[in-house]
Parts: structure tokens; C-alpha cells; sequence
């Protein structure tokens, strides 16, 4: 896969969300239609594997974070940037969503988890903000970002 045919995927998901609301009934709605060994999850999964390892996704490194934005928002992805990160027993940088951030939690390591959470998507709501951390292992962690806005901010 490359990052043309990753977008076409990632719009597939986006046009299905756009103008939804991001909060729990979201993140209910993705885990039971788009979750670990669902056909979307996977061919993600799969593409950040790759993508990874092919060097055009996660291809900056920062504080033991490998990261990158794969994808500007825009008309095609229905206003979503995407963002993905290579974590492994690590906190990032503490940050702000002013519009949510919808997360898909990929273990590489079979009991990984993202904020807490297993294998699957987690949805904050606009306002919303924390320290990213990857615990018990490692993980690919996957940011849907509407308008791609993200602030870093100092640690409350």
C-alpha cells in the first residue's frame, strides 16, 4: 500500500463518520462495525505495518515516538487528518483536541493498551485532552483529527 491508496481507505471510513458527533455512542458504533479483525481494522493495521516499514508513515522519531501526519485534512478525507504514532511503554507530549480526536488502538504487542484501552478505537470529545500513552508493550495508535486540530499544551 502506498499513501495515495491509504487515503482512499481512510476516506472509505471518514465519509461514513463525517458529521457525527464524536463521543461514546462513535466509539460504540466503530468498535462494533470496525473493530479488531474487521475488514477496515486490518487493512489499516496492515498499512501502517507497511507504511512504517516502507519509511513514508511514522517517519519522525521524538522522545522514543515514532510519529507522522500522514494526512492533511481535507475535502477528500471529509476534513480529517490523520496522524500515526509508534509507541512503546511511553507517555507523549500532553495535548488538547479542540474538535475530539478519534483514536484506533493497533497492539503490536498482544496486551498493548492506548490510555487504558485494548485493541480498537477510543473517541474524545471536542475539548477533551491528555498525555497519550502506550503501556504493557507496544502499539501503532492512529489519529483522526477533524480540521486537524491539535494543541500541545503544558500538563494540567
Amino acid at each position: 500500500m502506498d499513501a495515495p491508496a491509504f487515503q482512499k481507505l481512510i476516506a472509505r471510513l471518514t465519509e461514513e463518520i463525517a458529521g457525527i458527533p464524536l463521543g461514546a455512542a462513535l466509539e460504540a458504533h466503530l468498535n462494533a462495525e470496525h473493530g479488531p479483525g474487521s475488514p477496515i481494522y486490518d487493512a489499516i493495521f496492515d498499512a501502517c505495518v507497511s507504511g512504517t516499514n516502507e519509511g513514508w508513515m511514522c517517519k519522525h522519531e521524538g522522545g522514543g515516538i515514532r510519529y507522522g501526519r500522514v494526512i492533511k485534512p481535507s475535502d477528500a478525507t471529509h476534513g480529517f487528518s490523520v496522524d500515526v504514532v509508534d509507541m512503546s511503554d511511553i507517555a507523549g507530549p500532553h495535548h488538547s483536541h479542540p474538535n475530539g480526536e478519534i483514536d484506533l488502538i493497533m497492539p503490536l504487542t498482544k496486551d498493548a493498551l492506548f490510555d487504558g484501552h485494548p485493541a480498537g478505537w477510543c473517541v474524545y470529545e471536542a475539548g477533551s485532552a491528555h498525555r497519550p500513552t502506550v503501556s504493557r508493550g507496544r502499539a501503532f495508535v492512529l489519529y483522526l483529527l477533524p480540521q486537524g486540530a491539535i494543541q500541545f499544551t503544558a500538563a494540567a
